[in-house]
């Protein structure tokens, strides 16, 4: 409260830097002192100057340095245009203002410009000359640097400013560079021009004053007229010489420091601003420079007045924050004691109080204690029920896949049944086993994630164990070609302590995948390597492959690469990466796509480290390995793609293309939908996609999530295509929520049927579909009408009837128009018009140009008076009589007696 009392608000506090091309001369010192005086009037501005003394790399160099220490604006009078072009647009693009000030840049990318206009101040200096000389006389012209912009445009503002007054000449223009010094040896190189001369113009003051000590030394008439640029104030000025009568005038130039700053400030407070800021200038000759030197000598006075007066309160403020330090702490003091006297006896009355509340604070905790005790107990008994409960639930999912598995073993073996229902046995078998194996990875992952999985470690031959397993797996490699071999050192035992019971599900996991993602003829060797601390294990294989990305999750529990979806339930590997960490070892990947993967499994030597309840030694049960194996090696038989070899069969009036990647799958509903329809396959949606463009089937069932093209993006393409939007599609899905069930109908799917699905309602579906699809064709292929019509489902089939139907219209007439015409005009090929066609109107394309053309005829028969000769011609056939059968053929009539019959 007390340091608040007084406060006074302070401007905000910018650090502002200025960069200049040269200090050196009087009219940038003249910059600097007004820039100097302006921030006066901001004391809590700090201004960083950098004099860069005529270099453009310097400047460039000392800008740097600003940015990095850090400017909340810079001023810049830039050196050369070009060089410090890219260093300002740099300032500018990271969000600091730039306000250039006398000179530009090559760029518009900058805050603010402030300066005057060299070119009105040499046309205000022409017309000054024009008149003083009273429209006579002539000049000698002293110009700046050649080249230089300022020069430029003085010279040619003041050729524009003598123009309207005729008689007064340039007799001579010389280059001074704007220094005294060089003006006064060119004009002496050119000492006779200056005898009739009535005027010398300068550039500068410093030029004029140089003309003006020429003229002195060379005696010549004194009435010759010095004019200069500039009007500096101070100690050899231009002011100063117009009063002193070196020089007979000079054009005010305007350094723009104050306006500079005063821009500055406005940028920084966030007030209006122009960005292009021109200084006005006048003429300082006898009559008003009296009046200039005096205002200016009055700033001088009043910016020394305010410098005092800063200081003075400088001053004030220091012995204000001294005695202000001395009363706050004085004041705490007294507060503090008083304070804590009072909190002494306060303390003293409550400390009684406070000992019978901290006494029944202990004794809650205490019985906090004791129920997180309690509910711990609970909690640790209710994850061991959780635990039994699954591990209970296991064996009752095992007994009835074990009388599932038993009988079904029992019918295989029964040649009678095998003969009539070995392939629904098959399938039954293969998935059971699946399950089974699914149900054992569960329950293991779960024992692992309870931290109830114990190792029982014994010392085994793992080249010997690693063989065992290899060759239950052979059978599987050798019905698709592929080299499954077991490569190992010299040594045939390797003894190694590990648990056969979890390593088996390891090397068996390994194998069944690579065998599951190994492509016919190819190779999966087995290599077994070890040195002092390790055993390694290397599965290898020429398969398809993991990306990096794929490599990096691979481990990950239920992790599946898209392009493999259906090949396994994403548990085996991660309760493998498990199973070996239980072991004290390791299993690591690599892999590149299309070329292969390696699986690395490492056990270390020795026993040294398994805990003492870790070790068993009981020896391995080979009865056993081979039984667990049947788990993994069941269902690697490949079932291969049926396809109906039987040319001679009759074919079914309507066809169905399945597209689903699971082959037991799209067998069976191969097998089954073909007793009614004729069935195409497909096993992703790539192949899918080119078939439904070949075949143009009347219905398509496919899986969502299948390799290639997915089944909702197939989707989209097909109803967006006007070759196979006409068809149904029934999309078939493991995903089953509303979401899914929603995202599946909006991709334009005709139904979403989640799995598993009752194939009766399939069926029933697929019948449905194509029932309706039927009476949009027999409404489309019914006589023309022009009202009542059926929407139809799609709005691409709906266009493609519109443009058919107008297309064969407005070609009734021409008796040679053909099916090929048709397909040039619509942009499809003549089997897929065929068969667009047909699915849509139920009939050829000859019947319904036929349709339209007699249809037409009625009409003409009836509304026109034309003869049966003209209607014959204007319905497109290629004489009477033909026209008389067909109209007769198909209305029981002929042309003639119909047009009697309607005008009875």
């Amino acid at each position: 409260m007390l340091s608040g009392c007084g406060g006074k608000k302070h401007d905000p506090e910018y650090v502002i830097g200025f960069s200049q091309c040269v200090g050196s001369d009087l009219w940038r010192k003249t910059m600097m002192e007004e820039i100097k005086m302006e921030l006066s009037l901001h004391p809590n501005a700090t201004l960083v100057y950098a004099d860069a003394n005529g270099s453009s790399k310097t400047q460039i160099e000392q800008v740097k340095k600003m940015l990095n220490d850090g400017v909340d604006i810079l001023i810049i009078s830039p050196n050369e245009a070009m060089p410090l072009t890219p260093i300002v647009e740099q300032t500018y693009n990271k969000g600091i203002p730039v306000v250039v000030i006398d000179r530009k840049t090559s760029s518009n990318l900058y805050t603010a410009y402030v300066g005057a206009d060299n070119y009105e101040i040499g046309k205000m200096a022409g017309e000054y000359a024009g008149n003083v000389l009273k429209g006579k006389g002539n000049i000698v012209e002293i110009m700046g640097l050649p080249g230089s912009s300022p020069a430029i445009e003085r010279q040619r503002g003041f050729a524009d400013g003598i123009k309207r007054f005729k008689d007064v000449k340039v007799t001579s223009q010389l280059y001074g560079n704007w220094l005294k010094g060089t003006a006064e040896n060119q004009l002496l190189k050119s000492a006779a021009s200056l005898n009739n001369v009535d005027m010398v113009f300068a550039h500068n003051d410093v030029m004029a004053a140089g003309a003006r000590s020429v003229i002195n030394r060379l005696r010549l008439n004194h009435s010759i007229k010095v004019v200069g640029i500039d009007a500096l104030p101070g100690n050899g000025g231009g002011l100063q010489m117009v009063g002193s009568g070196v020089l007979n005038a000079s054009m005010l130039y305007p350094t723009g420091g104050k306006e500079a700053i005063v821009t500055a400030f406005r940028i920084l407070n966030k007030e209006s601003f122009s960005k292009e800021n021109n200084l006005q200038s006048l003429v300082i000759d006898s009559s008003n420079v009296q009046l200039m030197k005096l205002q200016w000598a009055k700033v001088s006075s009043q910016q020394k007045d305010i410098e005092r007066q800063q200081a003075l309160l400088t001053e004030q403020e220091t012995l204000f924050k001294s005695q202000q330090t001395v009363l706050n702490i004085t004041v705490i003091t007294l507060v503090l004691a008083i304070i804590f006297g009072g909190l002494a006896s306060y303390s003293l009355l409550e400390n009684r109080k406070i000992n019978k509340s901290l006494e029944a604070k202990n004794d809650e905790i205490l019985s906090q204690r004791n129920k997180l005790i309690e509910m711990s107990a609970k909690a640790e008994m209710a994850t061991e029920a959780k635990l039994n409960f699954f591990t209970n639930i296991s064996h009752e999912f095992r007994t009835p896949l074990t009388l599932i598995l038993s009988p079904l073993e029992d019918l295989l073996n029964n040649d009678k049944i095998r003969s009539v229902a070995g392939k629904n046995l098959n399938l039954i078998h293969k998935n059971a086993f699946r399950l089974l194996r699914l149900v054992n990875q569960l329950i293991e992952y779960r024992k692992i994630e309870y931290e109830k999985m114990q190792v029982n470690a014994s010392p085994n031959n793992l080249v010997e164990f690693v063989k065992d397993i290899i060759d239950s797996f052979q059978h599987s490699a050798k019905k698709r070609n592929i080299d499954l071999r077991l490569i190992h050192t010299d040594a045939q035992n390797i003894d190694v302590w590990f648990d056969a019971n979890m390593l088996d599900k390891v090397v068996f996991n390994l194998l069944a995948n690579a065998l599951k993602f190994t492509g016919p003829n190819g190779k999966i060797h087995v290599f077994i390597r070890q040195d002092d601390e390790y055993v390694y294990v290397d599965f290898q294989d020429n398969g398809i492959g993991m990306t990096d990305d794929e490599v990096l999750h691979v481990f990950e529990h239920f992790y599946q690469a898209d392009t493999n979806s259906t090949k396994g339930s994403g548990l085996g590997l991660s309760l493998s990466k498990e199973l070996m960490l239980l072991h004290h070892g390791d299993l690591k990947v690599s892999s590149k796509k299309w070329e292969g993967t390696t699986f690395t499994l490492t056990l270390k030597t020795g026993a040294e480290h398994f805990a003492e309840d870790e070790i068993k030694r009981e020896p391995l049960n080979k009865a056993e390995l081979y039984e667990r194996s049947k788990v993994y090696t069941t269902d690697l038989d490949e079932t291969t793609e049926i396809q109906n070899t039987d040319a001679l069969r009759e074919l079914k009036e309507q066809s169905v293309l399945i597209i689903e990647d699971n082959i037991d799958l799209l067998n069976y509903l191969s097998a089954k939908l073909s007793e009614q329809y004729e069935v195409y396959t497909a096993s992703s949606g790539t192949a899918g996609l080119d078939s439904a463009y070949e075949l143009v089937p009347d219905i398509i069932i496919s899986d969502v999530v299948i390799p290639g093209i997915i089944g909702t993006e197939l989707t989209r393409r097909l109803k967006s295509d006007i070759r196979t939007s006409h068809i149904p599609i029934i999309l078939l899905t493991a995903k089953g929520s509303i979401e899914q069930q929603i995202h599946g109908i909006e991709s334009m799917a005709d139904a979403y049927i989640a799995k598993p699905f009752n194939y009766d309602y399939l069926l029933a579906t697929a019948k449905n579909l194509l029932k309706n699809r039927a009476l949009l064709k027999d409404h489309y292929s019914s006589d023309i009408s022009t009202q009542g019509k059926v929407p139809m489902s799609n709005s691409l089939d709906k266009k493609f009837l519109n443009d058919f139907a107008g297309i064969v219209e407005q070609n009734l007439s021409n008796e040679n128009f053909s099916v090929d015409d048709i397909c040039k005009l619509i942009g499809i090929s003549r089997v897929q018009l065929y068969r667009k066609v047909k699915a849509l109107l139920n009939c050829s394309i000859t019947d319904y140009i036929l349709k339209r053309r007699l249809k037409k005829a009625k009409y003409l028969l009836i509304n026109e008076n034309y003869t049966i000769a003209e209607v014959t011609y204007m319905v497109g056939f290629a004489t009477p009589n033909y026209f008389s059968t067909v109209f007769k053929a198909k209305y029981g009539i002929t042309p003639t007696e119909f047009k009697r019959s309607q005008h009875i």
